[in-house]
């Protein structure tokens, strides 16, 4: 079972997460991201459960807060250390 995971896609600019192993808990509906310099950021829907943002967020420490129809909110914080790399995958908690 586990948390929820967070995989990390993209280039310097372009941000890009895959937020999967949500559970039962309804649809994503929304996902922001926070960094260490940056405050709590709306991400965009790509597709599926691709979540999008332009910012350059290398070297930062990210946090997650995902939202589900159901109408509850989960924080993760600090799920990707400031190393982090594309490609990388990550486990937050669980609603």
């Amino acid at each position: 079972m586990g948390g929820m995971r967070f995989t990390v896609q993209g280039t310097s600019f372009f941000y890009q997460v895959l937020v999967s192993n949500v559970g039962s808990d309804g649809e994503v509906v929304g996902v922001k991201v926070k960094g260490s310099k940056t405050g709590w950021m709306p991400m965009g829907r790509n597709w599926g459960q691709n979540w999008h943002c332009n910012l350059n967020l290398a070297g930062q420490p990210l946090s997650f807060e995902v939202s589900t129809s159901s109408g509850r909110t989960v924080t993760s914080y600090n799920v990707a250390p400031p190393n982090w790399r594309f490609g990388q995958t990550f486990q937050g908690k669980q609603f």
